[in-house]
């Protein structure tokens, strides 16, 4: 199986740590291919991760989220992803 680029956002619950120290968990739990922020207060993460699926792709985030010490709040991704994804 070959695998695809796939691109989402996971929001972050409410964190009291700054964005370079949680961010900083973040990369050495390995997520290299994330791009970490804070808009309007709320904490995310948008990840650019290739996978063969997109459960995996998740799963994988999700447990460098919890590694880094954070919680996830809500996964977000764009329609326009999606249809590339699926060929819609």
């Amino acid at each position: 199986m070959s695998t695809k680029l796939f691109e989402f956002t996971v929001w972050l619950a409410p964190e009291a740590r700054e964005l370079l120290d949680w961010s900083n968990d973040l990369f050495a739990a390995g997520a290299d291919d994330c791009s970490p922020g804070v808009h309007c207060g709320e904490a995310y993460v948008s990840f650019h991760r290739e996978s063969e699926t997109f459960e995996e792709a998740v799963r994988l985030a999700h447990r460098q989220v919890t590694a880094a010490g954070c919680r996830v709040a809500r996964l977000e991704i764009a329609a326009e992803q999606m249809a590339a994804w699926t060929g819609i």
